[in-house]
């Protein structure tokens, strides 16, 4: 397909970083402007709100991309999310720790990516560490401890989405869209957030159709992948600092666009200030939230939106299992740390004060 726009002097790989850069500003704009981020929805103040938020994006992101599924536009078959052996233990590991890392930090990846952009110097901190621990866990030091947890797999077989189940594709994809939309709906949002997240959410099946048609090129093959933070921040970091030996890419571009239209939002609306670290306690448990997503981002496959928003539209049987596993890691971990608090507050122990955060 790519050949057909007679881009004598573009490769395929430049285009995607262009595609990858108009995409992820889009985002950076309206997840700036919705507080879009999964761990509100779950355990935030206006976790209902929050939630319809999230929900709306996820709904458009599964309609429009098995549209494109059904129209043959795009395939799932050699996506890395359709293995046939379920790498269950690390995906479910993976998960929990990332969502216990995501209440420790106040955030998921892409809610701090934004935050950071507005001038929050503790989400900034949490993005570099987040980085080096994920690409540590790919590549480095970590990567042994990965491959072994990854080894431990159950055999699916034929029965790794839930197209493959029984009712089909177009079946599940229905009933999934019409409960999300549901609960979007009477969330109680405003009708503008609403809009926005479901434009949002269509930045999933454009990745997707972008990276694996309109670039599809038998001669120069890239990779068909849709909307991430876990390899986007990895290989942004990595590019950083050896942009002289490899050239940018689609992750790259996606995570640059993201920081910049955040920061454009941010500027526009006003809304852009300095924050940072109030305590070396705090300090120390946003570098801990830091270090369990990093190493959980790659263990599941993804994040709340690389194996959630983009993951489930693919009706991914791991998918699922990676976001119901940050699921039940960010509600043991906000259960704990409320547990701790009321223990604290019974035995008669003044807890130290911090500064006031702003709801995220």
């Amino acid at each position: 397909m790519f050949e057909q726009f007679g881009f004598e002097d573009t490769t395929v790989k430049q285009a995607s970083l262009v595609l990858a850069l108009i995409l992820g500003a889009l985002f950076g704009i309206l997840a700036e402007r919705t507080k879009f981020c999964f761990r509100r929805a779950l355990v935030g103040e206006d976790r209902k709100q929050a939630a319809g938020v999230w929900l709306m994006a996820l709904a458009t992101a599964l309609l429009g991309t098995q549209a494109a599924v059904a129209a043959g536009v795009i395939s799932f078959d050699d996506h890395r999310f359709m293995t046939a052996d379920l790498a269950w233990l690390a995906i479910a590991l993976g998960g929990a720790m990332f969502g216990a890392g995501m209440v420790l930090t106040r955030g998921c990846i892409s809610r701090l990516t934004v935050l950071g952009a507005g001038g929050n110097l503790r989400a900034l901190t949490v993005i570099l560490v987040f980085a080096v621990v994920a690409h540590a866990t790919l590549k480095g030091v970590l990567a042994p401890a990965r491959t072994a947890l990854a080894s431990v797999t159950l055999p699916l077989g034929e029965n790794i989405s839930l197209a493959a189940l029984p009712l089909g594709a177009l079946v599940w994809t229905g009933l999934i869209a019409a409960l999300a939309l549901g609960v979007a709906l009477r969330s109680g949002s405003r009708a503008s957030h609403l809009v926005m997240a479901g434009l949002l959410g269509l930045l999933v099946p454009a990745a997707w159709v972008g990276t694996g048609f309109l670039l599809y090129d038998d001669f120069d093959p890239i990779a068909m992948e849709s909307l991430s933070f876990t390899a986007p921040a990895t290989e942004t970091l990595f590019w950083s600092v050896a942009s002289t030996a490899i050239a940018p890419g689609f992750g790259v571009g996606f995570f640059g666009g993201v920081l910049g239209g955040a920061l454009l939002a941010a500027l526009v609306f006003r809304s852009f200030r300095w924050q940072s670290f109030v305590s070396p306690r705090e300090t120390g448990r946003y570098l801990s939230g830091a270090t369990l997503m990093g190493i959980g981002g790659v263990l599941a496959g993804g994040c709340t939106v690389g194996a959630g928003l983009a993951g489930v539209p693919t009706l991914s049987l791991a998918a699922l299992l990676a976001l119901g596993s940050i699921v039940v890691g960010a509600l043991a971990t906000n259960a704990a740390l409320n547990a701790g608090r009321r223990g604290a507050s019974s035995s008669g122990a003044a807890p130290k004060r911090q500064a006031a955060q702003p709801a995220e």
